[in-house]
């Protein structure tokens, strides 16, 4: 399974990575950088909630 970022809808809210610490943090400029695109089995949880929360639906799993 893979992380997708639609960059252009993303805000910069933070909620996908208090959800998915793991996968993804906000840098210095506030943008969203994803640590890893392809999800482990260990993470899916963990992934699944950050595209939750995601208040522009700027994530998705493929």
């Amino acid at each position: 399974m893979r992380l997708v970022l639609d960059r252009p809808r993303c805000e910069g809210h933070g909620l996908c990575e208090e959800a998915a610490p793991a996968l993804m943090h906000l840098d210095d400029d506030g943008e969203l950088v994803l640590d890893r695109e392809e999800v482990g089995d260990g993470d899916v949880a963990a992934a699944n909630a950050a595209v939750r929360v995601c208040p522009v639906a700027a994530l998705r799993l493929a």
